[in-house]
């Protein structure tokens, strides 16, 4: 990502320091934070805006002052689409690629095979077939063909009738496979959102807003977001060329139509949700509500979404099921599942990749299970918990890295051998600490065969015999960034609030803040003066609780899996005693109505 959101976690950090509650260290092991917030602008926001006191809070933490809130709380794209022409090169690419609609050229999509990439991929499929233009995607497959551009795919693509491709959510780093593209005579322009270099890739343009060149401040946008902006710039070139005028017999795409799309891999890239990505999300839900995409609307079958869908469903439902094909499947599934019209095709696709999705649960169940193994054996260091492992499914390490990451409170890498001696690692970040750089600096220091990523994310190649002295080097600066940026344990908290104001009003205000996710975190509140009453395990692990204040009043909880492991043994033989509990408030749609509950994650004395 670029510097606005590498340093995004450390200032983030830096506002986050007052503890609430005196807790220092809860039953979860973690100091718990109050963001950071002008107490008297909560007020006034609450106040001018009609809402509860704590939902003004909420907005002075995330930075909203009285001019921005009520943008904020209806974002659209008017208020925040830009000039695509601010990011460099652009104009460029959309010139080059509206001269290939025109003339027939066949323009080929190289997507990555994540959400981000499918979502990229399906999108431009969609509007340059709109336009007029004779377009075929190729997603590689992540296991015999790796991550980004290669050099032999591209030639293929070449020899197939391409003469224009265009790299989506990948080929910032891909420095010799377009270099024996340009040899082969296909042109290239560079779509993607990572973290570059200061030397480019050898292509035609590069589209990256987190090129170090670039100011046109957005680098916070998923490659999707990059993409929605090509096409906005193309469109515009095609229309100054007349290419939709009258008696042409074509019609002006409207692009608003495609925001589901950019509503999901925004999402489940887990770009911050503020400024553009924030309306595009809120729009783009609104879109996938109509279900237009007949890929989407058969995912949504098959994941038995029932809801008004919202982020949380893109990030847990939907987005998990897009990245199955990628991660222990056809690459290609995706994309074809949401670039397609087909209703009957899209219903094959959604239950193939369905199936997929629960063969990727076991295989990471599996694979979870051996890595916590050999850390517990032995404890990962402070700065980093490595594990590799031979024989391990690269398409799971990256939400292996996310469990162990939360696991151990430490920033997380999860190395795949194969049988011929390499490795492919994928690794998550805490805040304070940027993971991609740091694979870019091993990558530069020649430890790596490849490597790269942004902030919370990397991903990398590494020889096996080069696996110990790429542990020191990664451990040493990761211990060492992190002990500058102050980094520790937390959890943050919007407020503390009594168990008697844990209610439906209340859940129905904070609505008005989501969309929820990385940069606006869906709320989470200290709920005081409770105690536990009841306590029971329930389905697969969860432990649901009654929580009681002193008046009697009670409130609905559970704990889901790992929060119920780490809780359960306090929880359950704590009857009775004075706690703070913290956790997000959700209507409980088992019970309907007002019924509200807790979603439990920690916990500590009164």
């Amino acid at each position: 990502m670029s510097a606005i959101l590498a340093a995004q976690p450390a200032e983030a950090l830096a506002e986050r320091r007052a503890c609430l509650l005196g807790v220092e260290r809860s039953l979860g092991g973690k100091r718990w934070e109050l963001r950071a917030g002008d107490e008297r602008l909560g007020l006034a926001l609450a106040q001018r805006l009609g809402l509860p006191e704590p939902v003004g809070r909420c907005l002075a933490a995330r930075g909203i002052g009285l001019e921005e809130a009520e943008r904020f709380l209806a974002p659209t794209l008017r208020d925040w689409l830009p000039d695509p022409s601010a990011l460099r090169d652009m104009d460029r690419a959309a010139a080059r690629i509206a001269a290939a609609v025109q003339a027939g050229e066949t323009i080929a999509l190289f997507g990555d095979y994540d959400v981000d990439g499918a979502t990229s991929s399906a999108l431009l499929r969609r509007f340059l077939s709109a336009a007029g233009a004779q377009v075929t995607v190729y997603i590689p497959d992540r296991l015999k063909e790796g991550y980004g551009p290669n050099g032999p795919a591209l030639r293929r693509l070449k020899e197939q009738g391409a003469g224009l491709a265009l790299t989506l959510d990948c080929g910032i780093t891909a420095h010799e496979p377009l270099a024996e593209a340009a040899a082969a005579g296909l042109e290239v322009v560079v779509v993607d959102h990572h973290a570059a270099e200061a030397k480019l890739p050898p292509a035609l343009a590069v589209v990256n807003p987190n090129r170090l060149d670039d100011d046109s401040g957005l680098g916070h946008l998923a490659a999707v977001g990059v993409a929605f902006l090509v096409a906005v710039a193309v469109n515009r070139a095609l229309r100054e060329a007349g290419w939709y005028a009258e008696g042409s017999g074509r019609r002006e795409p409207n692009l608003l139509r495609w925001l589901d799309l950019v509503a999901l891999g925004t999402v489940c890239d887990v770009v911050p949700l503020s400024g553009l990505n924030r309306a595009f999300v809120a729009q783009g839900l609104k879109v996938l509500a109509r279900r237009g995409n007949a890929g989407l609307a058969a995912l949504s079958d098959v994941a038995r979404l029932d809801d008004t869908p919202g982020a949380y469903h893109c990030g847990f439902l939907l987005g998990p099921r897009v990245n199955a094909g990628g991660r222990v499947g056809e690459a290609g599934l995706g994309a074809e599942l949401l670039a397609g019209d087909d209703a009957e095709r899209a219903r094959v696709l959604a239950g193939r990749l369905d199936e997929l999705n629960g063969e990727r649960r076991e295989i990471e169940a599996q694979v979870l299970a051996e890595a916590l193994a050999r850390l517990e054996a032995a404890p990962p260091p402070e700065g980093l918990a490595l594990v590799a492992g031979e024989g391990w499914h690269p398409g799971v390490i990256g939400i292996v890295a996310s469990r162990l990451k939360e696991r151990f409170d430490r920033p997380a890498l999860v190395v795949a051998l194969d049988e011929n001696g390499l490795g492919k690692g994928s690794g998550r970040s805490v805040p304070g600490l940027d993971l991609g750089a740091a694979v870019i600096a091993a990558r530069q220091a020649g430890l790596l065969v490849n490597g790269g990523g942004h902030a919370m994310a990397a991903g990398l190649t590494v020889a096996a015999e080069r696996l110990p002295e790429l542990e020191r080097f990664l451990t040493e600066r990761c211990a060492r960034e992190l002990a500058r940026s102050g980094w520790r344990p937390s959890l943050g908290f919007d407020a503390a609030i009594p168990l008697a104001a844990a209610n439906a009003g209340l859940i129905r205000a904070l609505d008005r803040l989501a969309p929820f996710g990385a940069g606006n975190a869906e709320p989470r509140f200290a709920v005081t003066g409770g105690r536990v009453v009841k306590a029971d395990p329930v389905g697969q692990g969860h432990l649901r609780c009654i929580l009681a204040d002193a008046d009697g009043r009670r409130l609905k909880a559970i704990a889901f899996r790992e929060k119920a492991e780490l809780l359960g043994a306090a929880l359950t033989t704590g009857r009775g005693r004075g706690l703070h509990f913290a956790g997000k408030l959700r209507l409980d749609s088992w019970a309907g109505g007002d019924a509200v509950q807790l979603i439990l994650e920690d916990a500590a004395e009164a």
